[in-house]
């Protein structure tokens, strides 16, 4: 590393890949002479390095000149909190920063507030991803002041960020009200509930030129699919790709969806996999989809027969709406299911 630094001392490099070597803080600093020599780097790249907190503050201090820094990616590192400090402090003397990742770095909260608050000084942010740390509800509303004030910001990556249904709400919130042409939204796996849906359901509505969005592995049910789905009955001429797997969907919400994407002209897939539709309801599906098969994905991993929850009175709400069609929940989803004719 010393080596290769020494070589490469002197070179106006625009762009650095560090990536996939065992740097830690000793691997980061054998690269500190060339680091420091790098006043017009305009991409970095340290991505599976093995960088701890210690490693994260020498990459701090020996960057002095990101002033034209426009892509970071920090990808799969062993940060945590402390390290999000450090790097914070990176992405706050980075004005110009377009492209920023810093995804399974096992950051916690305090770290997630401090890159949220970092980024409010990147207001050229196009593509943003956050992925699979533990920022929980609090880094998640501080999140959203940031995201509230972004104009170019075309794809977002929250996915396995414990924002809950409150982190979620905020930042739907502040992307419905920004003028962000938001093109990639996902937030997978964030126990987002039903109580959510109706301002993501906003928030989707807002953006034209959505063309992808992931939003499995959270609770939605019915409810929350159906008022998703609505959002998306009118313009969204760019849609193509819908995740909405692993939910607790039964047939009400799986046929709003298919409804609503089988008429998007540059539609490419809907992933309804991982949940509790019954046999009937694939089967009214895939008949939806029949002109077009390609753009339905597999039903592997569906449960007909699955539950929601161990909630006794959900389960018999459940049953009584599958069963004699009189239940309750029935009643609610009528008023929100979109009642389209096949062509």
């Amino acid at each position: 590393m010393n080596i290769f630094s020494d070589a490469l001392q002197g070179s106006v490099l625009l762009s650095l890949n560090l990536s996939e070597n065992a740097l830690g803080e000793k691997g980061v600093r054998a690269f500190g002479a060339l680091l420091k020599s790098l006043s017009s780097l305009e991409e970095l790249y340290l991505m599976n390095d093995g960088i701890s907190k210690e490693a994260a503050q020498a990459v701090s201090e020996l960057i002095p000149s990101t002033e034209n820094l426009k892509v970071l990616h920090f990808h799969n590192n062993m940060t945590g909190d402390e390290g999000a400090l450090a790097i914070a402090e990176v992405v706050k003397r980075s004005p110009l920063l377009e492209n920023f990742r810093c995804s399974s770095t096992r950051v916690d909260s305090e770290g997630g507030v401090a890159l949220s608050e970092a980024l409010e000084h990147c207001t050229h942010m196009e593509k943003l991803d956050l992925r699979d740390n533990m920022f929980g509800t609090e880094a998640g509303v501080s999140l959203s002041k940031t995201l509230s004030s972004y104009k170019h910001l075309t794809e977002l990556y929250l996915s396995y960020l414990n924002l809950e249904d409150e982190g979620a709400i905020a930042i739907a919130n502040a992307l419905k009200e920004s003028a962000s042409p938001i093109e990639v939204l996902e937030m997978a796996g964030n126990d987002i509930t039903v109580e959510a849906a109706s301002a993501i359901a906003a928030c989707v509505a807002a953006k034209e030129h959505l063309n992808k969005l992931n939003l499995s592995e959270n609770e939605l049910k019915d409810e929350g699919c159906v008022q998703i789905a609505n959002s998306m009955e009118e313009d969204h001429s760019k849609l193509q790709y819908i995740d909405m797997s692993t939910n607790f969907i039964r047939r009400a919400g799986a046929r709003a969806l298919a409804h609503v994407v089988v008429k998007k002209e540059a539609f490419k897939l809907l992933n309804i996999d991982g949940n509790i539709i019954s046999e009937e309801g694939v089967e009214e599906v895939k008949e939806i989809f029949k002109k077009s098969p390609e753009l339905l994905g597999a039903f592997d991993e569906n449960d007909p027969d699955g539950e929601e929850d161990d909630d006794n009175e959900e389960d018999e709400e459940d049953e009584e709406y599958e069963g004699n069609g009189n239940g309750e929940l029935e009643s609610k989803l009528k008023n929100l299911e979109v009642n389209q004719e096949d062509d």
